[in-house]
């Protein structure tokens, strides 16, 4: 694959996981109707909401940012976390097949995400390296 669709795909990607997670994350701090269902559906305590909302929009930040590959990391283990809970929550509770494998599928799409973040790293370390000049010795 080309190093310009690498980095197209890759920024697409984000773009869209990230207006998704800062709609939800929003959706959690201002405690919508919809969001506080959910949580007493599943047991959780409503100021939870709040936690999880703060968490992902601080996740769609790490995300977009370029610099910190650490952070960066932490954010894609936190999301990862966050999807495999999910579906836990909705299993353990009795929640119906579809409603179920959601966050999975969520989750595998995530994880392409993460697949073209690691290839765009890559194109990066290339391109940097190929710019050094050698040194003469």
């Amino acid at each position: 694959m080309k190093p310009k669709t690498i980095k197209i795909v890759y920024w697409t990607l984000t773009i869209i996981f990230s207006l998704l997670f800062i709609m939800d994350g929003f959706g959690g701090v201002t405690r919508q109707k919809e969001g506080q269902e959910v949580l007493m559906h599943l047991g959780y305590p409503m100021y939870a909401l709040t936690i999880f909302g703060i968490a992902k929009l601080l996740g769609v930040i790490a995300l977009i940012q370029d610099k910190y590959k650490t952070i960066k990391e932490w954010a894609f283990a936190g999301f990862t976390f966050n999807f495999i809970g999910a579906f836990m929550s909705r299993a353990l509770v009795g929640d119906g097949a579809g409603e179920t494998i959601f966050p999975l599928i969520v989750l595998a799409l995530f994880m392409v995400l993460y697949f073209y973040w690691k290839k765009y790293q890559q194109v990066k370390n290339v391109r940097t390296t190929a710019q050094i000049p050698a040194l003469a010795l």
